[in-house]
């Protein structure tokens, strides 16, 4: 004896065993023995063989007409068995009751299971809409089937066309423009972005980078909303001082600037001006909720994204001859022993006479012009004293650091001649040595700010944000912790308001030291232990982390470009480590297989075999490694 039943909604046919009450052991053609439920057995049958009438059942049930088969059902719900025997007129063979049931379970749109064995036909307007619903998916699955075989031939559909840009950022994977692209690029065997390059739906590799993360981070574009700039009232005293700035030649936001005034006996009083956005930018105002969503200036060649609207950038950037607010650092120093007398911290109003840039003065600006008083320097007269306090400041640092700095790498400037979104502007790349002296000059004083200021709130009660390193570890916290890689007992961010957000917040926290004193912790714009500023120091290190990964991509790239238009077929490089080595013409770091064991610093020369700009790579081929000397 033989029983058809389900398992796991299929059908199986075997031979009963043995059996009890409520359940029975089963045993299949193989031999293999299965203990299954009473309730699940649809009938009993002598013949055929179990396999047999699986196939004769199946082979049968193809012939029938499903519409058919509705309109001679009862209209209530019914036995399959009892419709199989006035189906076929007579008392049903097992394959024929077998064959109505495979059909009628094939057909869920026209009848609907009620139990096992039991059924009941769709009422006419319930059928009408399931099968509307079935030709509808079936011409759907039509259409992604071309719009695959499309892509795959390296043809864009339109429509995928028009959607294309949402692949790359948050795609509706529910989809059908979704479901055919992911299909082809599994047929294609290659990334989704190689796709879309080769289908068109982006013209280079530049626009695809770049539009994946303007549609990430500026999916409504990068203007500012028009907002309502309040004027600043606030009477400032103009600082009679000698102010320069030094920046690079593209910069456009100065955010800060030196001053240098005699007081004889080698004593100078040296300033270090910083722009005052703070003044405007109030905490929760329109302002502050503009700077806040962006956090940070985004840098890249040939344009950036600015933090703060232009209007309030040209109102406090220290441009050349515009008297304008600052906030003042005044540090009073001995230039002989480099010991610090005093420090005062002060809003009032400076006229930068000249903003510097690199590029006129690098070349003039060296060591031993800085060291030796006979020797021809543009801007001695503040120049010097300058250099001779930094490098008590620098003397001071490496004291606690308990060694001197490395920065002896090679840095690059990026220029581009033409548009930034097109990959055939004109590319160059200028080196400057990391160490040079006005970056380092600059430097100290930027880090001497940040440590005093630092300090400053925390002689004042009041909270600001702070960077911190110990046992090698970096954060950023409330408190005033040490920078053990700087030297600095305390190092809080406050020399870049007008780019970076951190500062601009912990600029409102001086201004508000620097003119309430003791009460400041009581009127600052943030008070101890406040929540919210633990949320712009998660907020902030995610976007800057975000904005600084976006350079880097595009600076790679631009990277390749130059590579590509100087022609280049073989470089030098030095390695860093294993595998991973540094152009010596280029900020390029990548990896070369199969190159040999070699020290940390030997150079070897490389043939270049290919370049891929949206993987941002370049194949490099091992030529030899070349002398130390060399």
């Amino acid at each position: 004896m033989y029983v058809l039943y389900e398992d796991s909604g299929s059908f199986k046919a075997e031979k009963i065993f043995s059996e009890n009450d409520s359940t029975m052991q089963v045993e299949s053609e193989s031999g293999k023995r299965s203990k299954i439920k009473n309730a699940t057995v649809l009938f009993r049958f002598d013949s055929p063989a179990p396999a047999e009438l699986l196939q004769s059942a199946q082979d049968l049930a193809q012939t029938f007409e499903i519409d058919f088969l509705w309109e001679c059902a009862p209209q209530e719900e019914f036995s399959a068995a009892d419709f199989a025997q006035d189906y076929f007129g007579h008392p049903p063979t097992s394959v024929e009751k077998a064959a109505l049931i495979f059909a009628l379970n094939s057909a869920p749109a026209y009848f609907h299971r009620r139990g096992k064995g039991s059924y009941r036909p769709a009422p006419p307007d319930i059928l009408e809409a399931a099968l509307a619903a079935i030709e509808k998916k079936k011409r759907q699955a039509e259409q992604q089937q071309e719009w695959t075989e499309q892509l795959v031939a390296g043809q864009l559909p339109e429509r995928i066309g028009e959607v294309a840009s949402t692949f790359l950022v948050k795609p509706d994977k529910n989809t059908l423009e979704w479901k055919a692209f992911e299909a082809a690029v599994k047929e294609r065997g290659t990334t989704p972005e190689q796709l879309l390059l080769d289908v068109g739906a982006w013209p280079h590799p530049l626009k695809l980078h770049r539009d994946r993360f303007f549609a990430t981070h500026f999916p409504k574009g990068t203007q500012f909303q028009s907002a309502d700039i309040p004027e600043l009232n606030l009477e400032l005293p103009e600082a009679n001082v000698e102010a320069y700035s030094i920046d690079d030649i593209t910069t456009t936001e100065v955010d800060d600037a030196l001053s240098v005034t005699p007081l004889g006996n080698d004593q100078v009083q040296i300033g270090i001006h910083i722009a005052a956005p703070g003044l405007l930018v109030k905490r929760d105002n329109e302002l502050d909720q503009m700077a806040r969503k962006r956090m940070s200036t985004v840098y890249m060649p040939g344009q950036k994204i600015p933090m703060l609207p232009d209007e309030i950038i040209e109102t406090f950037s220290l441009d050349a001859g515009q008297s304008r607010p600052a906030l003042s650092l005044y540090v009073t120093t001995d230039l002989r022993s480099g010991e610090i007398l005093e420090t005062q911290t002060r809003l009032d109003r400076i006229t930068v006479k000249e903003n510097l840039r690199h590029n006129w003065l690098d070349a003039d600006v060296t060591e031993a012009a800085l060291e030796d008083p006979s020797a021809p320097l543009p801007y001695a007269h503040w120049l010097r004293p300058l250099w001779q306090f930094s490098r008590h400041l620098n003397a001071q640092r490496e004291a606690l650091r308990g060694k001197p700095e490395n920065n002896n790498r090679v840095e690059y400037m990026f220029y581009l001649e033409g548009e930034p979104d097109d990959p055939d502007s004109i590319v160059k790349l200028t080196p400057r040595q990391r160490n040079a002296p006005l970056d380092r000059l600059i430097a100290e004083y930027m880090i001497l700010t940040n440590n005093v200021w630092g300090a400053f709130m925390a002689q004042h009660g009041v909270p600001g944000i702070y960077r911190s390193q110990q046992a090698g570890r970096v954060r950023m916290s409330t408190q005033a912790l040490p920078h053990e890689a700087i030297g600095v007992p305390q190092y809080a961010w406050s020399t870049s308001p007008l780019r970076r957000y951190v500062d601009l917040i912990n600029q409102g926290q001086i201004i508000a030291a620097a003119e309430h004193g003791v009460s400041a912790r009581l009127v600052a714009p943030f008070k101890p232990k406040e929540a919210d500023l633990f949320a712009i120091i998660g907020a902030f290190d995610a976007q800057y982390a975000a904005w600084n990964e976006f350079q880097s991509t595009i600076e790679r790239y631009w990277c390749i470009r130059w590579l590509k238009q100087e022609k280049l077929t073989e470089v030098t490089a030095s390695v860093l480590r294993e595998d991973l080595v540094r152009f010596d013409c280029a900020p390029f770091v990548t990896r070369i297989p199969g190159l040999p064991t070699l020290e940390r610093g030997r150079r070897i020369r490389l043939a270049l075999t290919g370049f891929n700009e949206l993987a941002l790579d370049v194949e490099c081929r091992y030529i030899e490694t070349l002398d130390t000397e060399q």
